[in-house]
């Protein structure tokens, strides 16, 4: 299962083209609202998450997702059921993968220390320790997965698919949605 935290202000295609992608490869997704099952994009896309904090099952996890835009994450930031839940999934060696401004709060939590990983450009002091791989759009340093920003989404979501299933799974999916044809 792969739980997608959302708060309201979250970048709309960083969450829901994972969800979208990871469902075509046949993988469980449960949209997370952090603090309501109604939560509103940053673009004004009103989503109903599939559940709420409460209704997360840590022993189905395989993979916790942060979305990014600002006010989203600043939402799961202030969040204590949301930095409970990625703290336990770090230290239960749960694949966690962030995007866009999502890799701060892994590495405000200490998270990143010394490990490689990408954020939203412009925010690379926000990284704190964190080895920041300045022009990447992915980066994968052990469990942990970050990704650049909006239009890294697709390639992000095939990153997703890939580590859960498999590098021909993630062929299959991006055949089907005929990406970089």
């Amino acid at each position: 299962m792969v739980y997608i935290l959302l708060g309201d202000g979250f970048e709309t295609a960083e969450a829901l083209v994972p969800a979208d992608l990871l469902r075509r490869a046949g993988i469980e997704v449960a949209l997370v609202g952090v603090n309501s099952k109604q939560v509103v994009s940053g673009q004004g896309v009103a989503v109903t998450a599939d559940i709420s904090m409460d209704g997360v099952e840590f022993e189905k996890l395989e993979l916790l997702m942060l979305p990014g835009g600002l006010k989203g994450v600043d939402a799961i930031a202030k969040s204590i059921p949301a930095i409970t839940l990625i703290q336990k999934a770090a230290e239960a060696g749960k694949w966690v993968a962030a995007i866009c401004a999502a890799p701060t709060i892994l590495a405000h939590q200490g998270l990143l220390d010394r490990r490689n990983a990408i954020v939203y450009p412009g925010m690379e002091e926000d990284m704190y320790s964190a080895i920041v791989n300045v022009g990447s759009k992915i980066v994968r340093d052990g469990r942990f997965i970050t990704a650049q920003a909006a239009g890294s989404s697709f390639d992000f979501a095939l990153k997703l698919v890939e580590v859960l299933r498999g590098e021909d799974a993630a062929e299959q999916v991006r055949l089907g949605i005929h990406y970089n044809d």
